[in-house]
């Protein structure tokens, strides 16, 4: 049986890469536990069509 808990995946989107309006974005996917989080997740990730580190934020 699936455990029950409260980890849900989320979905990380970069920030920086939509103002540019460059081709294609940078997603990764990852999990929080929204009992201790219920905010949106922000985390910096790299981002392979900029080559730097940049803000990933949450999406719904």
């Amino acid at each position: 049986m699936a455990k029950k808990g409260n980890r849900i995946q989320v979905i990380l989107e970069c920030t920086e890469h939509k103002a540019t309006g460059m081709p294609g974005t940078s997603r990764y996917i990852t999990t929080k536990n929204k009992k201790n989080t219920p905010d949106r997740l922000q985390l910096k990730k790299f981002n392979p069509i900029l080559k730097k580190m940049t803000v990933h934020k949450e999406i719904k």
